[in-house]
Formats: C-alpha cells, structure tokens, sequence
C-alpha cells in the first residue's frame, strides 16, 4: 500500500440509512452527493460505500442480482458517476464493496444455470446431489438452518452459506474468475479506487465436502474458512486486477488470526492491503456467543490490539482500525457510555483507535457520538439474522427477554437506523417514512447540534484526521505498549527515532491514578500537549490523575 494511502482515513456509508434525497425512506446516491461538503469538511480521504448494485435485498444489498448496474432504489449509473467525480474533486476516494463469494438467486447466471444440467452457468455455483434423500452434509448457514437448499425437480442441492436467496459461487470454475476480474476491472474504469472484499476468506472451499463432526457452533466452518485454494485465488486477482491498477483492497475475513492477516497482507504475497479482523470484536460474548450479554472484557481487549499492532509491524502487514461498522452496534454503547459521558466516552475510543498504526475507519454517525436506536421489540427490527435468531431461539424454549436482550445489543440494525442529521421532522434523513425506525436520540443527538459545539465530538475527530496527515509518527511510529494489567488505563507509545507520542485512556466512567511506568520516566520527557478530551488536562513526570474517560495525547523527547 502506497503512502498517500496510509494518510486516508475511511468513513464508511450505508446508503440506504445515510441520506434521502427523493422521499421515499431510502437513502440514495444523491443524499451522499448532498453532503460531501461535510464529508470534505471532517477531512476523510475515502468513502467506502456498501453495496448499491441491483440486488432484491434479502440481505441488504449483499444479494447481488447484478454486478454491472446501480439498483433504481439508490439512483443510476449516471447519479453513481457524478458521486465519484464530485468525490474525486475534494479528495476523497471511492471504495465500492464487492461479495465475490456468492450472489442472488435473482442474478442472470443463476437463473439459468437450472434451465438445463450441462448449462455452463451450472458451473458457476456450488451444487451436489442429496445423499439418502438429505442435504449433501450437516454445514449449517450463518443466518440459521442448512447451508443447501434443493434444486426444484432435481435431487441435487445448491450450497447457500448465509440466506437460500445468497447462493455460493463455486471458485473452482476458471470461467467465474474471469467474469469476475472482468467485472472489477469495469468499476475501476469508471474511477472506482478500491474495494472492501465481502466475507472474501469463504471463497475455497474444501471439495470434499465432509460432514463436520465437531462441536462447531456452524458446522462446516474447518472446510471453507481460510479453504485450500484461498491464497491462490487472491493472488490471482491481484495480478489481473488489484496491482496493475493500483487498487485498494481491505477482506472481511471472517474469524482471521493474526497469522491468517500476515499471510493475507504481506506486502510480498501481493493478496491485499488490509484485512478487517474481528477478533476484538467478540470480547462481550458470552462463552463465545454473540446473543448472549457480558461486560465487555478491557484486558482482553488491550491484549488483542496489541497483539495485532506488534504482529503486523514485525511483518510489514498493515492494520485496518475500527470500532463500528453496518455488522456491528454502536461503539458508544457498547465499550463507552451512552449517558452522562457520552461526549467524553466517544472521544476517547476515537483517540485510541486513531493513534494506533493502520488505517482508521469511521462508520457514519459514529464522528458526532451517535448511539444505538433503543429498539425495543422485535417488530422494530428488519436485520434478517436478528430475525432468524429471534425465531430459532424461541424455538429453543428461551425466555423472550432473554433473547431480546442480546439482540437489542448486538443486532445489526443497531449501525444500520438512519442517520442523524439534525432535530427537524425527519432529522434530515428524509422527508417520508424511514424504511428503519429512527433512534430514539435524534432530536437531540445529531450531527448539526453536534458541530454547533467547538467541544464537540466532530471537530474532535477533525482533529485526529489532520494529525494523521501531518504527523509521521502516527503512521509509521512503532507501537510500544507502556501498562500490562491496569485495569482501567490503556497506555501506549507511537515510537519514532527522537521523538513519540504518549497516548492515555481511561475507559471507564469512573476517576483513576496511573502511575507512569519506570519505562517511560528513564527515557522520555514531554514537550507538549497535543490533543485532550478534557480542556484542563495535566500530568506529572510520574503519574496521571484520570477523571472519567479521560485521555490525551502527548508529544514526548527521549532522554538520551
């Protein structure tokens, strides 16, 4: 990856909740033309957007039913190029998201791979006879139920890993890799710079297709995650695609180890440029459990990043840093404070993801504080997999509230409610009905109250963007971590030959002392006060006094 890129920082849009320009309760390609004046403003240097092409939105755009076009509800192909040359003349990049590992059974080559068996769009996706009139083996869906689904009038059985509508693309015909590269190299021409690689480690899977005897919680995971021919096919793409015009790419890669992420992204691999690892993701699961509610883990969490920091620097992969997404709830809520310390809570985890080495990812709202919606009940939610859990899980005999309480937390409509613009009718979203509730906040907790503030999380946020741009250290300085086991401070350095900055946290609501290490005091003195959530912020040569989500960051000398 390019310097120029490691200065971006990305912010991420879901089009269908970020801006209304038509009235219809659907975000469009005109609501995001509409605000790149903010967008430009906050200082990101690209836009990721989630899918927009045609798709019947079983899965929220990830059932692509074609490739080549816009989807009318968002606008045309003409609106989408305006949004890319009105991007590129402030700066701001295109990423485009892309699923490559499976598509819509709406989808052109799907619709006739079944119209005859040696149809050669037959080969294009995964299919195999039942065995004893069953499904070909016990591999469960992501969104519930059996990963196959049978072919009407036939006994054989298409593979579906997520929703039956999301049928799997079978990796293995060269034919499909070729439509597809041929597919990526159109969107570049038309100015797209990268793209951010949907669930992009399930592409292989492994062709014996066994039954997984494990306790598994989906079976059949051990075969296709991180399959036998993934770095194969990477390469691959990279070589048609990736490298000879020069695109970004960033995998979703799901349950990825930080050795998956330093075989994915090595610079001399030449797969791609960042993965998304989501293991610190999983540190309020309950025994591994997603729908089930725990405090949040901090030392776990601390571990985790750190681990991930000092790995990739030893082997020149590079990071990519974020706390929310469309998949994910609202950061705020879930490792800061929705109440009292919101505004200090959510410019706290900015600093400490944004001072760490990789590219940051903002997902909308998130640089105002916007918090989760405070859904309720069930009818409130649209997220298919929130749904299917809900109905497998009473199904199961579990008490309602129970089930409620994690998927009120962990649902993803909790990132995917609308955007929270201002206090007007509609909190400029839109001006019809929203196709997702509004949170229960917005009138009062929006992106225009927000920005009125000087102390606001916006302009805090600016802040950091900018430090990205002109600092060095920030991109490139070693992460030395300064506290093992504190129980409520992180501490860390950005390290550099002369210089580094000292980056602090406090991630609970209540005051702490941290005692700074004999580590730092033996080599470092500060010489300045670069960035503070609270205006009045001191620290002495051998400790701090932390108030509530207190952090800062210093700029330090060494010694000798």
């Amino acid at each position: 990856m390019n310097e120029e890129w490691k200065k971006r920082t990305v912010y991420q849009i879901y089009p269908k909740s970020f801006c209304d320009s038509d009235g219809d309760g659907i975000g469009d390609i005109r609501g995001i033309i509409s605000k790149l004046d903010y967008l430009q403003n906050l200082g990101v240097g690209a836009v990721w957007l989630t899918p927009m092409y045609c798709s019947p939105q079983v899965d929220n755009g990830y059932d692509i039913s074609d490739y080549y076009e816009i989807d009318k509800l968002f606008g045309s192909k003409n609106d989408f190029l305006e949004l890319v040359e009105g991007a590129h003349k402030r700066d701001i990049r295109i990423i485009m998201d892309l699923v490559l590992n499976h598509t819509s059974t709406d989808h052109m080559w799907f619709k006739k791979a079944f119209i005859e068996k040696d149809n050669k769009y037959r080969d294009y996706y995964i299919v195999k006879p039942g065995v004893n009139g069953k499904e070909p083996n016990n591999w469960k869906s992501f969104f519930g139920g059996s990963a196959w689904e049978k072919i009407e009038g036939e006994d054989n059985y298409y593979l579906h890993l997520f929703a039956k509508e999301q049928a799997d693309l079978n990796w293995e015909c060269e034919a499909l890799r070729d439509e597809l590269s041929d597919m990526m190299k159109y969107w570049v021409e038309l100015g797209v710079d990268g793209f951010r690689l949907d669930v992009i480690n399930l592409i292989s899977k492994d062709q014996a297709f066994p039954d997984d005897d494990t306790l598994n919680d989906i079976p059949g995971k051990k075969y296709y995650i991180n399959g036998p021919r993934l770095h194969e096919f990477l390469k691959e793409i990279n070589t048609k695609i990736f490298t000879p015009f020069d695109v970004l790419t960033v995998g979703e890669t799901m349950d990825a180890s930080v050795e998956d992420a330093v075989l994915l992204t090595s610079p001399q691999e030449k797969e791609l440029d960042m993965i998304f690892a989501m293991e610190h993701m999983q540190v309020d699961y309950k025994n591994g459990d997603r729908w089930s509610v725990q405090d949040t883990d901090f030392l776990k969490l601390k571990d985790i990043l750190s681990k991930w920091q000092y790995k990739m620097e030893e082997t020149g992969g590079w990071n990519s840093l974020f706390w929310s997404n469309h998949d994910q709830p609202r950061v705020v809520n879930r490792f800061g404070d929705n109440g009292k310390y919101r505004v200090e809570s959510a410019k706290m985890l900015a600093t400490v993801l944004h001072m760490l080495k990789g590219t940051p990812y903002i997902y909308q709202g998130e640089e105002f504080g916007m918090p989760n919606p405070g859904y309720e009940t069930i009818e409130e939610f649209e997220d298919i997999e929130s749904l299917n859990v809900y109905k497998e899980r009473k199904e199961r005999g579990i008490e309602e509230s129970t089930i409620m309480q994690g998927i009120c937390r962990q649902s993803r409509d909790n990132g995917r409610s609308p955007m929270q613009w201002n206090a007007s009718e509609g909190n400029g979203f839109s001006s019809g009905t929203p196709w997702i509730k509004m949170g229960r906040s917005a009138s009062l907790i929006n992106a225009e109250n927000d920005l009125k503030r000087e102390d606001g999380v916006f302009h805090y946020y600016k802040k950091l963007l900018e430090m990205r741009k002109t600092e060095e250290l920030v991109r490139e300085g070693k992460y030395v971590r300064l506290e093992e086991n504190d129980p409520s401070v992180w501490c860390y350095l950005r390290e550099g030959e002369k210089e580094a900055l000292l980056v602090i946290a406090n991630f609970f609501g209540e005051k702490t002392e941290f005692k700074m290490p004999k580590q730092w005091n033996d080599n470092y003195e500060i010489t300045e006060k670069l960035l503070a959530n609270y205006s009045d912020t001191e620290i002495s040569e051998s400790y701090m006094k932390l108030r509530e989500y207190e952090t800062a960051v210093f700029r330090c000398i060494k010694k000798r």
